[in-house]
């Protein structure tokens, strides 16, 4: 997989991709996702502009043009990631004591792996010595620690930053480890209004319908009728 971070610069000029350092092999639910991560972060706030940071995949597509994407983004008081106390098998069951006393189970929080924060936050991930030895000892498969290293350290330091949830859509309805991918097949109308209708979600503390600004997972064969459809359907 080749995780992708798109840095919004707060002068408003063109995103900036950049891309995991190829040489380095980062291991899906493995402490590697997670450094690979951070080597991101790192070289994106090398540039004093890059004010917010979203990590996506190959596999995701936006769902609104830049414009929108940025208002929402540079707009919301809180960063989007999903910290979430899930006391089942998948949540609470991989907790380790070993992580004590820096992460009790009671702190222990899962999330998507996708992303959206802001400098502060980055910066705080980039630099933690403190919650990473712990997880990497700790948080090995069936832990896997791409979806509860960020989610527990940020919302431990930083509980009120959080909207705890993610901008980008997936679907797990099909079920098993990874989300449903679509193809050529799956690109029509009817199933972008899946997407847009009938949700809504807490942005600044007040109700909103829209909830998300990316969606995976796609394959390559989606991009020919992505092509022919977003103009009408997503609008750019």
């Amino acid at each position: 997989m080749e995780s992708k971070l798109v840095a919004l610069e707060e002068r408003k000029e063109p995103t900036t991709i950049i891309r995991t350092n190829q040489a380095k092999v980062a291991e899906w639910g493995m402490m590697s996702m997670c450094d690979a991560e951070r080597r991101l972060l790192a070289n994106a706030l090398l540039d004093i502009s890059n004010e917010w940071f979203v990590l996506l995949s190959e596999a995701c597509i936006p769902l609104h043009n830049f414009t929108v994407v940025y208002r929402y983004i540079s707009n919301s008081q809180h960063s989007f990631i999903g910290s979430f106390d899930e006391p089942g098998p998948y949540g609470r069951g991989r907790y380790n004591i070993g992580m004590a006393p820096e992460v009790n189970i009671t702190e222990w929080r899962k999330g998507s792996q996708w992303f959206e924060i802001n400098r502060k936050l980055a910066i705080d991930i980039v630099e933690d010595n403190k919650y990473y030895p712990k997880f990497e000892q700790f948080c090995r498969p069936a832990c896997y620690v791409d979806e509860h290293y960020f989610p527990t350290m940020l919302s431990i330091q930083s509980p009120r930053l959080l909207a705890n949830r993610s901008l980008t859509w997936v679907d797990w309805s099909r079920g098993g480890a990874h989300p449903a991918t679509f193809g050529k097949a799956d690109i029509e109308e009817q199933f972008f209004k899946k997407i847009f209708l009938g949700k809504t979600c807490i942005y600044n503390n007040q109700p909103s319908s829209v909830c998300f600004l990316f969606a995976r997972k796609f394959a390559p064969s989606a991009l020919e009728p992505l092509l022919e459809i977003a103009s009408y359907v997503l609008g750019f």
